[in-house]
């Protein structure tokens, strides 16, 4: 539980792979906003990517241990 319930202050290594992962993300999102219409499923869509945002980061931010 600490885990997931604690602060993991970036290494610079980690910094750098979370700004690599936030621009994928972003270049799928800005692609996807030109190119699908406006409706409940593009905001749906979007939401969904930033729930991968969010669980990408917390992968990079506390990756599992041997002891996890």
């Amino acid at each position: 539980m600490d885990r997931r319930f604690t602060f993991h202050t970036p290494t610079s290594d980690k910094a750098t792979e979370h700004q690599h992962v936030r621009g994928l993300f972003r270049g799928l999102v800005e692609e996807l906003n030109e190119r699908l219409p406006e409706g409940r499923e593009k905001s749906l869509a979007i939401t969904k990517l930033e729930e991968g945002l969010m669980r990408s980061n917390a992968a990079i931010a506390r990756p599992q241990t041997e002891e996890a």
